[in-house]
This record gives C-alpha cells, structure tokens and sequence, in this order.
C-alpha cells in the first residue's frame, strides 16, 4: 500500500502551528482544504489528554458552526488520533494565513468558555462524561499565546 500524505510528514521537526494538511477537489469541482491545527510537537512535548481534546472538539464545533463568516463552509473539526491537535477542514482554496484571525477566536472562545459544554449530555454525546473543560481552557490559551500569537514561517509551512 502507498503511504498517504500525513504520514510523509516529518513529524521530527514539526512545529505547533497551522498547516495546509491536504486539499481535495470534490466531484462537482468545489475545493475542500484540511487543515492540521497542531497544539504540541510531536514526540517532544506532551500530547493532549483526549478529555481535553473532546472537550475542546465540542467547544470549536459549536463556535465554528455557528461563526457568521465561516459557518457555511465548515465541514469538519476534530481531533488527530496522535493526540497532537485537531483538523479542521473547510470549504475552499485556502492557506493557514486566511484562517489565522479564525483560529485565534476559536482558541479565545475556548480558553475563556465557563459553563456546561455543548453537547455534554448522555442524549446528546456518546461519552459525554468523558472531557476535561479546565485542560482544554488551558490548553488552549497556550496554543493561543505561544503560537497563533505570533507564528512564524515554520508555524505554517510543513517541514
């Protein structure tokens, strides 16, 4: 089998930052980009607990599908298997610059949120016990302060 793209990466010098992952062209023509929104590096930082990242998964979802600009062309947010960060995957030609100021409000939106999370209910989510809103706070506003903040080259271009 042919190794995909992702795994191609160089994850020994990854950075935290915002990457055009891959991009696709549907059937009908329309551009879909996925991004990898890396939180930690990989193999040299800690991973994310996947409680974090669930509750994380359910804040960004509900403030992505609910963003004025952006709401109509999100198709996906989630979290990587590795535990390193999240796709997001939108409609539309575009690189990590276009998304930085959205980025920069998901990650204020969940390092700021108080309350119950989203979705947290047994009718609602299939695990719903199982997040961590006080570490994806957290982790969020260190993405936030260390990385979007003020990336640099490598922050979003693929090593």
């Amino acid at each position: 089998m042919e190794k995909i793209a992702s795994f191609t990466v160089d994850h020994l010098r990854l950075l935290r930052g915002v990457y055009v992952s891959r991009r696709d062209v549907t059937d009908s023509g329309d551009v879909i980009t996925t991004f990898d929104i890396r939180m930690t590096e990989p193999n040299r930082m800690e991973a994310l607990t996947p409680r974090s990242l669930h509750a994380m998964e359910h804040l960004a979802a509900t403030f992505l599908r609910n963003h004025p600009q952006w709401k109509n062309r999100v198709v996906y947010w989630g979290p990587m298997g590795c535990c390193t960060g999240n796709y997001l995957i939108l409609k539309g030609d575009l690189m990590p610059n276009d998304i930085l100021p959205l980025m920069r409000e998901v990650m204020e939106f969940i390092a700021g949120y108080e309350g119950k999370v989203p979705g947290a209910t047994a009718r609602d989510c299939g695990n719903y016990t199982f997040m961590d809103l006080a570490a994806a706070r957290r982790d969020a506003r260190r993405y936030l302060t260390e990385v979007l903040s003020r990336p640099k080259e490598e922050n979003l271009t693929y090593p």
